[in-house]
């Protein structure tokens, strides 16, 4: 039997977070989906929808295989997207997004380069997935293999796409590719931005190890 609480519990979370998304520029009118994983229940947003406006009761929840297990309204035309990636990648959330500036990079851009250190945490170097029709397999497959050494990509004349082992985490990181894709435009703008090659990366890596970089911890 399906707990009635954890079912508004993971809608509230996905309502929400859509909100956020709207209220930070990321979203616009019905562009964008959002999902959430407990278990084998999926809460996701509704095809049609004003993620400004979304309310939990809205919120369409699915099984790991996309059927139906509770809400009146159909799932977003990308649910075989967001089944993908928590099949393939084990993750608790996805979020998708037509965000300015990672919509925009994804018109001109094969890859965006690691011009910051923070991009380690999407894998780096964020690729971008070949244009495919919304809403199809071949879209789904395609983004898939883009988000295999990340946990970020952008999809080509399309938008970006983020996820992590919870909501928070993939708001994080769809913010961060958002930020990301502005930083590369007004350096580009500037001139040719400097990237971090390997070992660059790998020290960082092991300095926020070292420092709990991102963590509160006491004064010793």
């Amino acid at each position: 039997m399906i707990d009635p609480m954890v079912l508004r519990a993971l809608r509230e979370q996905v309502a929400s977070s859509s909100r956020r998304l709207a209220a930070e520029g990321l979203v616009l009118g019905t562009a964008g989906n959002v999902s959430a994983r407990q278990g084998d229940l999926i809460a996701i947003t509704p095809t049609g929808a004003r993620l400004a406006e979304l309310r939990a009761e809205q919120v369409t929840v699915v099984d790991a295989d996309g059927h139906p297990v509770d809400g009146t309204l159909a799932p977003t035309s990308e649910l075989d997207l967001h089944l993908g990636i928590y099949r393939r990648y084990r993750a608790g959330a996805v979020v998708h997004t037509h965000a300015p500036m990672a919509t925009a990079m994804s018109l001109v851009l094969d890859e965006l380069p690691c011009v910051h250190y923070q991009l380690v945490e999407l894998g780096a170097t964020v690729p971008v997935a070949p244009y495919r029709t919304f809403g199809t397999p071949e879209l789904a497959e395609a983004v898939l293999d883009a988000l295999e050494n990340g946990t970020a990509a952008l999809m080509a004349n399309h938008g970006g796409i983020a996820h992590g082992p919870d909501l928070e985490s993939a708001l994080h990181r769809t913010l961060l590719l958002e930020w990301g894709c502005e930083l590369h435009w007004r350096a580009s703008s500037l001139g040719t931005p400097r990237t971090l090659d390997r070992a660059q990366r790998a020290e960082y890596e092991a300095q926020v190890s070292a420092k709990a970089y991102g963590s509160t911890r006491p004064l010793r």
